[in-house]
C-alpha cells in the first residue's frame, strides 16, 4: 500500500502512544543512574506534544491535523494516561491538547548567548506544558494493553477510513506478564486505512546486560535476547517517507529497516516518535 494519504483537517491521521508504567520503570535509563526510564519518557512524549502543537499551530490557531492518545499499562490494568482536563479520554484532537494541559511548569535549559567574538552558553526559564506524568508501580498487562489500542483504533478507523494510516508507539523495558503479545501486536498491525496498515513502532528500553544501542535494525541479528527479537519481528518497515526522514537525522538506513529501536537516548527517542509521526505536507 502506498502510505501517500496527504494529512488535513479534513482527513487527519492520528498516534497512540502505549507506555509501559511497571514498577522497573523507576530503573535508570540505558545504564545512566542520573535518568529514571519513566521520568524520561514522560520528559520525551511531552516534548513531542509541546513540538506537535507548535507544528500544527497556524495563523487562526491550531489545526487538527492529528488526534492524540497516550494509554499506560501497569498493575494487571491499562488506560488512557493523559492527566487534568484529559483524563480519561483516549483520543483527543491536537487543538484540545494545546487548550488543556494538566499543569505549566518553569524549566532551566541551556541556550547560547553570542558575545560578539565568543559565544557561551546562558541559562533560561522555560514554561513548559505537562500533559503526561510519570509512572512506575507493578506488573506489565502488555497484552492487555494493546489489545485496547486495537479497539480504540478500530473505531477510529472506521470514522476515518481514508486517512493517513494511525501510527502506535509503544515504550517497553520489560516482558508481558500477561501472555505472549506477539499475536496482540500482528493483530493490532492488520488494522488498516485506504492508505495502508496501521504503523508500530516499539521502543525496548532493556536492562539486558549485553543489549547494546541499536536504531532502525534491517534485521534481528546481534539483538540481545529472544525478546528483543519478538519486537523487532513485530515492528514496522519504515515507510519511503519515514527512511527520507531518518536520513535528514543522518540515520543512514536502507529499504527494509524496522522501527524498532533498543535502548536509546533520550534525543533518539525524541527522533524515533518525529520520523512516525512527521506528515510529508499538511493542509
Amino acid at each position: 500500500m502506498a502510505y501517500t494519504a496527504e494529512i488535513s483537517r479534513a482527513n487527519p491521521s492520528c498516534f497512540l502512544f502505549v507506555v509501559d508504567q511497571s514498577g522497573s520503570m523507576v530503573d535508570p535509563l540505558a545504564g545512566d543512574a542520573r535518568r529514571n526510564k519513566a521520568q524520561s519518557v514522560a520528559n520525551t512524549i511531552n516534548t513531542f506534544l509541546k513540538d506537535l502543537v507548535i507544528m500544527c499551530s497556524k495563523s487562526e490557531g491550531v489545526r487538527d491535523y492529528y488526534h492524540v492518545g497516550v494509554l499506560g499499562y501497569a498493575n494487571e490494568q491499562a488506560g488512557p494516561a493523559f492527566g487534568g482536563a484529559l483524563s480519561g479520554r483516549q483520543l483527543v484532537p491536537v487543538s484540545e491538547v494545546a487548550n488543556h494541559p494538566a499543569r505549566i511548569e518553569e524549566r532551566t535549559q541551556e541556550r547560547i548567548e553570542d558575545g560578539g567574538a565568543v559565544s557561551y552558553f546562558a541559562n533560561q526559564t522555560i514554561k513548559f506544558p505537562i500533559w503526561f506524568n510519570p509512572v512506575a508501580n507493578g506488573g506489565t498487562p502488555m497484552c492487555k494493553a494493546l489489545k485496547l489500542a486495537h479497539q480504540i483504533l478500530s473505531e477510529w478507523l472506521l470514522r476515518h477510513p481514508t486517512c493517513f494510516p494511525p501510527v502506535v508507539i509503544h515504550i517497553t523495558d520489560g516482558e508481558s506478564t500477561d501472555g505472549d503479545p506477539s499475536e496482540a501486536m500482528q493483530s493490532l498491525t492488520s488494522l488498516s486505512s485506504n492508505d495502508g496498515n496501521v504503523l508500530l513502532f516499539n521502543v525496548h528500553l532493556s536492562s539486558h546486560q549485553n543489549a547494546r544501542p541499536v536504531s532502525f535494525p534491517e534485521s534481528a541479528t546481534g539483538l540481545p535476547d529472544q525478546y528483543s527479537r519478538m519486537l523487532w519481528q513485530r515492528s514496522s518497515p519504515l515507510t519511503p517517507f519515514m527512511l527520507s526522514v531518518a536520513r535528514d537525522y543522518g540515520l543512514m538506513l536502507n529499504d527494509g529497516a524496522r522501527g524498532f529501536v533498543l535502548n536509546a537516548d533520550l534525543e533518539l527517542v525524541i527522533q524515533t516518535l518525529d520520523i512516525g509521526t512527521r506528515p510529508s505536507n499538511l493542509r
